[in-house]
């Protein structure tokens, strides 16, 4: 009885660990949503799966793309816009059937521009922008077969973003 119970667990192991695997390679993904902050910043992501089966045959994908976002706001006469574009890579490794999670690392370049307009007139501006990288830490949740949300923690144009996401 012993025996046939631990190959009963060792095959229903087997069997969850072969479901694990969410981000194979050829999967494409996009992301579009915003973040938390003062306004509301807006972020788009694409991540394309180049390597799977990196951990037991099974699971573990490396996926690479790239990452856009912009923030606008105005305070009294000033008016700021920031931009970020950048290049990701992550490695996704799946616990929970359904949810795709990853980290990852970001080099982006971060564009920064602040005008002060007065009596309608544009009286001074300036424009800053510097080379940047950010890690980063993510899920995907997929409660359709194309369509899911997520949520990433790291810096992209916001600390913490959140919206929905696409299989391609």
């Amino acid at each position: 009885m012993k025996k046939i119970l631990l190959a009963g667990l060792f095959l229903l192991s087997v069997a969850a660990v072969n479901g694990q695997e969410i981000f194979s390679k050829g999967a494409q993904r996009v992301n579009a949503g915003i973040g938390l902050g003062s306004g509301i910043p807006i972020e788009v992501s694409y991540e394309k799966s180049v390597i799977d089966d990196l951990i037991n045959g099974n699971n573990g994908a490396i996926g690479i793309g790239a990452y856009g976002g912009w923030y606008h706001s105005s305070i009294d006469y000033w008016s700021y816009n920031h931009y970020v574009l950048g290049a990701r890579g992550a490695f996704h490794y799946q616990f929970v059937d359904k949810l795709d999670t990853y980290g990852g690392l970001m080099l982006g370049y971060n564009i920064a521009t602040a005008s002060w307009t007065g009596d309608g007139e544009s009286i001074g501006s300036a424009t800053g922008s510097v080379f940047d990288f950010s890690i980063f830490v993510g899920g995907r949740y997929f409660f359709k077969p194309k369509l899911g949300v997520y949520a990433e923690l790291g810096y992209g144009i916001a600390y913490l973003s959140a919206g929905v996401t696409f299989k391609l």
